[in-house]
């Protein structure tokens, strides 16, 4: 793989702060956010004043943790525009969540919000690998959805070209990748998979072609699959964090040098860790889950808002900020099953493990008598379709999940191209367990 490293002058001055450099300009802004939240924002001003906190007793980073939290339920009660602090004719973008369970989200930005967004995307670009006049394929969906249009900006803010795909049209994927010859891709994990999938199909060797390094988010994804993508086509792979609520891609990013975790771009983002169950918060190196409270954000600010995602924090390495592991699942996405937990990324390693099974799962939710049950959705390569190689595959799939998560589940090994392929974010997990 080609050396991506940064050299002089590629950093900001903010990215090798000291640490009290980077916590004096946190209080600061945090300062700011809290009273422009409180000042604006009916629903702030009324969680505050219930609490019994007002902005001004933040006098200590660790005060925050006396300010009550912000839930996704927050934003859907207050659909559409009521959790803007800004006037509706001062937001210049909107985006939204799909809907699909219940009402969409909706996030609005300003002229300088969209500044920052895309400065932010500029810079884990940087951090990946990418420089000034390089070519990055951006196969993120556009429209409503932040990463398409958040990646686009980015691009053209470091001064690279972007080439503005989008999702879908696979073949359409590989021919531009052929053609044009980006050294870098901006795109979903399970979608790199299907674009993988497609080199293959035309007899091409993905090793050959001009990608230096992936940038992947939008969902979790396994060090496991790094390794399969980077081994595949002789490229870095790279994790970027994001979620619309706060910014959209670019809060988080992984540094090519290290891929040791995501460093959490704080001069803008503060991050917290605490016990999801309590809501305390736990000291940086324990597991827990992940809340956010934006420093600048104008158009829609967040203070402690609960994003789900299980991960830790880490001291810097690579950058003088603060690190987030790479996200193991989502506390909404982890699956109970008799008394053990676990998370469809934990599944994917094992996937990805076994020999004569492709890159391709999901996992079937269904009631066995009174019990709840799993069933592994795979398929088979075209190299061990038959049906003693399937068989002998399933039962390993099987092994490995019940040795490595502790549970036993039916494993269903299809033949080739029978699990469904995902145009963006992969679905993992289907219920088909009985309505209450």
């Amino acid at each position: 793989m080609k050396d991506l490293s940064p050299k002089a002058g590629d950093l900001e001055v903010i990215e090798t702060a000291s640490t009290d450099e980077i916590q004096a300009l946190q209080l600061k802004r945090m300062q700011w956010s809290l009273n422009h939240a409180y000042e604006n924002v009916p629903m702030y001003k009324q969680r505050f004043d219930a609490a019994g906190v007002h902005p001004d007793d933040l006098k200590s980073l660790a005060d925050l943790a006396k300010f009550p939290f912000t839930h996704k339920d927050d934003l859907r009660k207050n659909y559409p525009f009521g959790m803007f602090a800004v006037p509706r004719e001062n937001i210049m973008r909107l985006h939204a969540s799909s809907g699909t369970t219940g009402k969409p989200t909706v996030v609005g930005y300003t002229a300088n919000d969209i500044d920052v967004f895309a400065d932010m995307v500029a810079r884990s670009l940087r951090a990946s690998g990418v420089r000034r006049g390089d070519m990055v394929h951006n196969a993120y969906g556009y429209g409503l959805f932040t990463g398409g249009l958040g990646a686009h900006y980015g691009i053209e803010r470091l001064g690279a070209t972007v080439v503005p795909v989008s999702g879908g049209m696979t073949t359409r994927q590989v021919t531009l990748i052929e053609d044009f010859k980006p050294s870098a891709i901006t795109v979903t994990p399970s979608y790199m998979l299907n674009i993988l999938e497609e080199f293959h199909k035309r007899g091409l060797d993905p090793r050959d072609c001009s990608l230096n390094v992936g940038i992947f988010g939008a969902e979790p994804w396994t060090n496991a699959m790094r390794l399969e993508v980077e081994a595949a086509f002789d490229m870095h792979a790279v994790d970027i964090y994001g979620l619309s609520e706060i910014m959209g891609p670019g809060v988080a990013n992984e540094c090519v040098e290290t891929k040791d975790g995501l460093h959490i771009w704080e001069d803008h983002f503060y991050p917290e860790i605490i016990n999801p169950d309590t809501g305390e918060v736990v000291a940086d190196g324990e597991m827990g889950e992940l809340v956010f409270t934006t420093l600048t954000k104008e158009g829609m600010p967040m203070i402690r808002y609960r994003t789900r995602d299980l991960t830790r924090l880490m001291q810097g390495t690579a950058r003088s900020m603060r690190r987030m592991e790479k996200i193991t699942g989502r506390s909404d996405d982890m699956i109970i099953l008799r008394g053990v937990n676990l998370f469809p990324t934990q599944i994917e390693e094992q996937v990805l493990a076994t020999g004569g099974i492709a890159p391709h799962y999901y996992i079937e939710r269904y009631r066995a008598g009174h019990m709840d049950a799993l069933r592994i959705h795979v398929e088979a390569m075209p190299s061990a379709a038959d049906n003693l190689s399937k068989t002998a595959a399933a039962r390993m799939l099987a092994k490995r999940i019940k040795g490595s998560v502790g549970v036993n589940v039916e494993v269903n090994v299809g033949d080739p191209d029978s699990v469904e392929r995902s145009q963006g974010k992969a679905v993992r997990v289907i219920d088909n367990r009985p309505k209450a």
